[in-house]
């Protein structure tokens, strides 16, 4: 299902129902920045994260379209801050997804000028992330049930050794 992850409990009661599945948009996982570009009405990131939260421990499969944006999403303080999201929501997937919007407009309203000495390059950013976190699954579409059940089951394997 795809999902802005605004209602934890309505999310918690479709898990209990049988739902095994969710994706979540998001163009940062820091809250300010996600804000600034979501404007969410009636909730909060922190209600985004405690979504994810019940999902995984409801043996969900989680992914998240992350829109992408030269000169943001591989800024070395999104970079930090989606290692530690990766680490402590255990994140399933992540889509990668240009944000095909105007970028003067889009630094515009996270009220944020590009630094270009702290950019890392988007092609490092994921290189990285795929060494650091190699469970975790990156691509474009949605995978099917037979492949999530695999790198689940590779993700339990690995646990345990």
């Amino acid at each position: 299902m795809n999902t802005n992850a605004s209602a934890p409990e309505i999310l918690r009661r479709l898990f209990d129902a049988g739902l095994d599945s969710i994706r979540v948009s998001m163009n940062s996982v820091r809250p300010l920045y996600y804000a600034r570009y979501y404007k969410p009405a009636g909730y909060s990131f922190a209600d985004v994260k405690k979504s994810i939260a019940i999902a995984k421990s409801k043996g969900g499969f989680v992914s998240i379209n992350y829109l992408t944006m030269p000169g943001f999403t591989d800024i070395e303080e999104e970079f930090a801050a989606v290692k530690k999201f990766i680490e402590t929501s255990r994140i399933d997937m992540i889509q990668w997804r240009n944000l095909n919007f105007d970028p003067l407009l889009y630094f515009k309203i996270l009220m944020l000028r590009p630094a270009r000495d702290r950019l890392i390059g988007v092609r490092k950013v994921i290189d990285t992330l795929k060494e650091t976190f190699p469970d975790l699954m990156m691509g474009y579409f949605n995978p099917s049930r037979p492949t999530r059940s695999a790198i689940s089951l590779h993700a339990a394997v690995s646990q345990h050794r």
